[in-house]
């Protein structure tokens, strides 16, 4: 078979079968016009390197793209991706939280703390996948329903560009910007946190190694006194999330966020402060096991003195680097 029905039949075969016949007898046509009459295969090569790989050419023939997301819709389309994937992520992070994450914990605070993490990555990944699909899907679909004459790529707001864009591009300082990460890591730390409040006396306490096992002897806390501030932990918790949440949006760090981390640092700072300072907070089997092994009594005034001081100063640092990030331009 002659290299020029090669190519045809190359270029044909990726076309749609009612359109082969006429499109395979233009190219015949055009080859034949951009040979020589005395052609050698040399010339043949040459026309055919002219016109170009096959794939390119029969998609120039194609009503419809053979790319998935072609350059009109790709930008608005990416864009959306990562704004869609980490409201997606948050979301499954909270419903983490609010789908019971104390079942199926294992027996030690290390077990719990790996499954609700475990949980909460495949979470995240299940959902990152469903949303890829369903928005890849979305746009592969209007791309082939978009049957305008004008391809040129849209912007963010699905029209065309023009110099005004430039002017509400965001020009934010690497110091300043709120890393991805410190969003997912609060969250996932909130999960952690409230699963072991309201679990505490399940996971944390005194374990002893018997018979090659880890068992778990006495609590720590007293559970009852712990859900007694359940409004209190459930406020924080909350205002954690919608901090988390407003960070996503804004992406940057403002006076308003500043002052919002602020009045977040105070009350879980408070919270802590109230919830420690109940006295019958430790359980007793806990005290009376820990009297065993330290003269716990002389040093209970200090390491609740020590816990409030480390609280307020790590929450006073945090609440300075809100503010001090917000004003950097």
């Amino acid at each position: 078979m002659e290299l020029i029905e090669l190519y045809i039949q190359e270029v044909t075969r990726r076309l749609p079968e009612k359109n082969r016949g006429d499109i395979a007898l233009e190219l015949q046509s055009t080859i034949e016009d951009m040979l020589p009459v005395d052609h050698t295969e040399q010339d043949v090569k040459a026309v055919l390197l002219k016109l170009g790989d096959p794939v390119i050419l029969a998609s120039r023939y194609r009503d419809r793209p053979m790319h998935l997301i072609g350059p009109r819709y790709f930008d608005v389309y990416i864009c959306l991706l990562k704004m869609i994937l980490p409201i997606a992520a948050v979301i499954s992070l909270i419903g983490l939280v609010g789908d019971n994450p104390f079942r199926d914990m294992g027996n030690t605070v290390v077990d719990a703390i790996l499954i609700i993490i475990g949980k909460g990555i495949t979470g995240i990944i299940s959902t990152g996948i469903q949303v890829f699909f369903w928005l890849t899907l979305s746009f592969a679909i209007l791309e082939r329903m978009d049957t305008s004459k004008d391809q040129s790529p849209l912007t963010k707001d699905l029209k065309p560009w023009t110099p005004e864009n430039l002017k509400v591009m965001p020009n934010i300082s690497k110091k300043k910007a709120v890393p991805m990460i410190e969003i997912f890591a609060s969250l996932l730390g909130l999960s952690v946190f409230a699963a072991l409040y309201f679990n505490a006396a399940n996971l944390l306490g005194v374990y002893e190694k018997r018979n090659g096992s880890l068992i778990f002897v006495t609590p720590s806390f007293n559970q009852d006194v712990l859900n007694s501030y359940w409004l209190l932990v459930s406020c924080v918790i909350i205002m954690g999330v919608l901090l988390a949440i407003y960070k996503l949006f804004l992406g940057r760090w403002t006076l308003k966020l500043a002052l919002f981390h602020a009045i977040y640092q105070l009350l879980y700072t408070l919270a802590f402060i109230i919830i420690i300072s109940n006295p019958d907070l430790l359980n007793p089997e806990f005290l009376a096991y820990q009297r065993t092994l330290f003269s716990i009594d002389e040093w209970k005034s200090s390491i609740y003195w020590g816990l409030i001081l480390i609280f307020i100063i790590f929450a006073a640092y945090d609440t300075y680097q809100g503010f001090r990030k917000a004003k950097i331009r």
